[in-house]
């Protein structure tokens, strides 16, 4: 049930067998399931634990006071959520399912073990929060400056990007459990909007969304057309000065 997170942590530095063993064992300790598109948590509940998608897909959410949802990210297998959140009184957002979905809730202890067995997963850790914050500042830039031709065909790059970083792509497609108005809510335009941009991007011959399955046909035009640069997601092997020998 860890690999996933294993996967995504690997991408910034190179664990030993006793941290992937580590990991399991703490991951494990209390999981819940969710059904489809139920909450995990509610906005002003009390945080009393960091939440790791170990299946599924998930998202975080606001809601204003008439109703309308806002998007800002979304969880995908072995995406550590809130993990400094215990901080605070209660919690600012809301986090729902979008599918079926496995999360492990973590506590304080747990996350403070992790940290502690090696300077590998403390550093590991570090850049996965520090990629968090890159990507919630690119979709700033996303909302703020592309047209919704862009944000759509920049939203499908980032998550075909991230998928295939955890081994959920095979070749082109990967599964994107998302509805139109789930898409209008991220992007910030009206559902009709999302289905004509579907349309166009779906024309020019560069991705079929159909049902929970996402194909990218052309993935370098549709990165040129979103000016989609991964660099943000830091999938190098940042800290691979740490990598274990002890496999």
């Amino acid at each position: 049930m860890s690999e996933y997170l294993i996967r995504k942590l690997e991408n910034y530095v190179r664990l030993s067998a006793s941290d992937k063993r580590l990991l399991h064992e703490v991951v494990t300790r209390d999981v819940k399931s969710y059904g489809q598109r139920h909450d995990i948590v509610h906005e002003g509940d009390r945080p009393r634990s960091a939440n790791l998608i170990l299946s599924g897909f998930a998202t975080r959410y606001k809601i204003l006071e008439d109703g309308r949802r806002q998007i800002v990210a979304f969880m995908i297998p072995g995406d550590i959520c809130d993990l400094r959140m215990t901080v605070l009184r209660k919690r600012d957002h809301a986090m729902g399912a979008l599918m079926p979905s496995k999360v492990a809730q973590l506590t304080d202890a747990d996350v403070q073990e992790i940290l502690g067995h090696s300077a590998r997963l403390e550093r590991a850790l570090a850049w996965n929060s520090l990629v968090d914050e890159a990507i919630s500042l690119e979709w700033t830039v996303n909302l703020g400056r592309r047209d919704a031709l862009e944000r759509l065909a920049h939203l499908f790059c980032e998550l075909h990007c991230r998928l295939r970083a955890v081994g959920l792509t095979t070749e082109g497609r990967c599964e994107v459990p998302l509805t139109q108005t789930e898409i209008a809510d991220t992007v910030g335009v009206s559902d009709v909007h999302v289905n004509r941009t579907l349309m166009e991007l779906r024309g020019r011959g560069l991705i079929t969304l159909q049902g929970k399955s996402l194909t990218i046909h052309d993935m370098d035009r549709l990165r040129e057309l979103a000016m989609f640069n991964p660099n943000y997601l830091h999938l190098g092997q940042e800290g691979r000065e740490l990598d274990a020998t002890d496999f």
